[in-house]
């Protein structure tokens, strides 16, 4: 009964697959300024971020050259 049940499981996951393989692929989007400029600025945050976790975490050893 439960092999019956993954079964159809499988069969309808197939299906739904194919249909997806069908459909066209959406057109690709050129980023504008304003969206290059947040997508830098985000990648600044985050690598602040990043540093700022380990210049704080006491693991960290710190050089002063």
């Amino acid at each position: 009964m439960v092999m019956l049940g993954l079964g159809r499981l499988v069969v309808t996951l197939k299906s739904k697959i194919r249909s997806l393989k069908l459909k066209k692929p959406y057109d690709k989007m050129e980023k504008s300024d304003s969206m290059r400029v947040e997508i830098r600025s985000r990648k600044a945050r985050k690598l602040i971020e990043e540093t700022l976790k380990i210049a704080d975490s006491p693991k960290s050893k710190t050089f002063n050259l």
